[in-house]
């Protein structure tokens, strides 16, 4: 039983005991006691001032005592006006240390029985991976394997969107530019070269737009009559024909990206268990909107157009089908989401996508809703913010995005060169070494933008990220090394032994009340789909055994028996630290 739940069953069995009268334990309120009072939960008496009949710290002193008499997880208690303070016992602690050494699961919870899929990353073809897809992908990871661990069947999708006027601009920049250049040729990435065309084609734009403006026209005008934008146009109208020589590029060009991405989906640790294709979904949704019409929920203008009307709602109208009876974005999104919802038998849904798309999301619910589709209420879309640079934000069209290539790169080497500046892997094997440096270059990356809360935007510092002295993944790393260095100086069988309640110093007991708490904090953060909660945690427990480490003998502690209990606590305090950095997609080394 948890520790606040069985403090709220002691106090239940206390006011019966003390006031005659039953009370529901679920309905005491309980709580982590203050940092700045001693004890570990709080008891609010007031509630029970009507069965008391007593002044409330009257009714707190007496409910202290009858617990600490009557129940042996109790050790001692005080009173603050209303609030009843306390704090379970050495023996208890011990037990529970007992029984998370030996709970080889300890931090899953137990099954809901519920299917939830989780869908993120979802580039464009057009250009490479940036650092903001690499929040993007690193958040939706994050939540499907907390999801998971609180007991959810998961499913890890993603939609790539590989068709559309963005995709033909790159197409007929390459055309027009590159004069048959591929990534064979130039040895340049798929995704790299891809991106580039894309560059290539805005600034061509931009020239030409400047041109005609030159010559008399608006600048709305230009936009719209320039003739690489026209032609862009043109592309997309013939793809959508079935042209077979666009068709044949678009293939070749995107084939290009994917490999790109997998490349790069690899070098992070990024996996799906289905991916969708935009160009085998776009059409979906247009069955809905003739459920729609017919149900009177969407009308069909004049021009033949066809919306949805959300005034009502208190935003506006939104069209679902262009006069001509192409489909608009939406409505594939409509379309996706029925089918994924009738093909999994979902229990929601979670899209990770960026805030700027919050509008959207809160439409799709309510037409969704509206189509009569009960599960509307079962989406929820993870808003979260963008990732900025010392230097400001971000362009694709102009090329001065961080690419996410790029970053891995510079992430790799501050690791080196913080490993070489120290000198403790000198005695490592050269390939031991470099998977050494990808691992904590990728664990730096990886915490710092998962501690950030979602819905914050956040400020990316490489140098900052590497630090093995801040809040940091190498901090986290470089603590779980300094145990694993211990535990092999200790030898064989430096674990297993039990903690005796009688030895345990106050840093002891407050590594097992952390340790305890890791169940709660992975529920915590997968209900709130925040991982910066289990980063925190994590931080937490690693800063406190620092703590205790420069407070504490353990290998030269003369007590065998209090020696060896010091290694099965710093063992399983390692265990848990690689559970929460697995939770959070990166990995713990044993040495650095």
């Amino acid at each position: 039983m948890a520790p606040d739940k069985l403090i709220s069953a002691r106090a239940a069995e206390a006011v019966r005991a003390l006031y005659g009268e039953g009370a529901d334990a679920a309905a005491l309120q309980v709580q982590d006691t203050r940092k700045e009072f001693e004890g570990d939960y709080t008891l609010v008496v007031f509630p029970l001032l009507r069965l008391s009949h007593a002044a409330p710290e009257a009714t707190a002193t007496a409910l202290g005592e009858w617990m600490v008499a009557n129940c042996p997880e109790i050790g001692s208690y005080n009173v603050v006006k209303g609030f009843l303070n306390l704090s379970l016992s050495a023996s208890y602690w011990a037990g529970v240390f007992d029984e998370i050494a030996a709970d080889p699961h300890f931090g899953r919870l137990p099954s809901t029985g519920r299917t939830v899929m989780v869908e993120f990353s979802s580039p464009n073809t057009n250009k490479p991976l940036h650092l903001g897809h690499i929040r993007n992908n690193l958040l939706g990871d994050s939540v499907s394997r907390l999801l998971e661990a609180a007991g959810n069947r998961v499913i890890k999708v993603t939609l790539v969107n590989d068709r559309g006027v963005h995709i033909c601009k790159s197409m007929y920049a390459w055309e027009q530019e590159f004069e048959g250049r591929t990534p064979e040729s130039t040895g340049i990435k798929g995704d790299h070269l891809v991106g580039d065309c894309y560059v290539a084609f805005d600034k061509r734009y931009k020239a030409e737009i400047k041109e005609l403006v030159a010559g008399g026209m608006s600048e709305e005008e230009a936009a719209k009559a320039a003739p690489s934008i026209r032609a862009a146009h043109e592309m997309l109208v013939r793809w959508e024909e079935g042209d077979p020589q666009v068709r044949a590029l678009w293939k070749q060009m995107n084939g290009w990206v994917f490999d790109g991405f997998e490349q790069t989906y690899k070098a992070l640790g990024i996996s799906f268990d289905k991916v969708y294709y935009e160009s085998q979904t776009y059409l979906l949704g247009k069955e809905l909107v003739q459920k729609g019409l017919d149900m009177g929920v969407f009308v069909r203008d004049p021009d033949g157009s066809v919306w949805c009307d959300l005034t009502a709602d208190g935003l506006d109208r939104k069209i679902l089908l262009r006069s001509d009876g192409t489909s608009v974005y939406i409505t594939q999104d409509l379309g996706t989401a029925e089918r994924r919802f009738s093909e999994f038998k979902l229990d929601s849904h979670v899209y990770v996508v960026g805030n700027e798309q919050n509008y959207h999301f809160q439409v799709l619910k309510l037409i969704l809703g509206k189509l009569g589709f009960a599960w509307a209420d079962q989406i929820y879309h993870l808003s979260y913010g963008m990732v900025e640079l010392p230097e400001g934000k971000m362009k694709s069209r102009e090329g001065t995005v961080v690419d996410a290539d790029d970053l891995l790169e510079k992430m790799y080497q501050e690791a080196r060169a913080m490993s070489e500046e120290s000198g403790k892997l000198a005695d490592v094997p050269a390939e031991e070494r470099e998977r050494l440096y990808r691992l904590i270059g990728l664990g730096a990356l990886k915490y710092f933008i998962i501690k950030v809360d979602p819905r914050k935007t956040m400020l990316f510092d490489p140098r900052e990220s590497i630090d093995v002295n801040g809040n940091t993944g190498p901090f986290i790393q470089y603590t779980h090394a300094r145990i694993c260095s211990i535990l092999r100086k200790a030898g064989a069988g430096a674990e297993g032994a039990a903690l005796k309640a009688d030895a345990l110093s106050a840093k002891e007991l407050r590594l097992v009340k952390l340790l305890s708490a890791f169940p709660q904090k992975v529920g915590e953060a997968a209900d709130a789909f925040s991982p910066s909660i289990v980063a925190g945690y994590a931080y937490d427990l690693a800063k406190e055994f620092n703590q205790y480490y420069h407070e504490t003998q353990i290998l030269r502690e003369a007590d065998a028996s209090v020696r060896a209990a010091r290694l099965s606590l710093i063992a399983v305090l390692a265990s848990v630290l690689r559970k929460a950095a697995g939770l959070l997609g990166f990995e713990l080394p044993e040495r650095m």
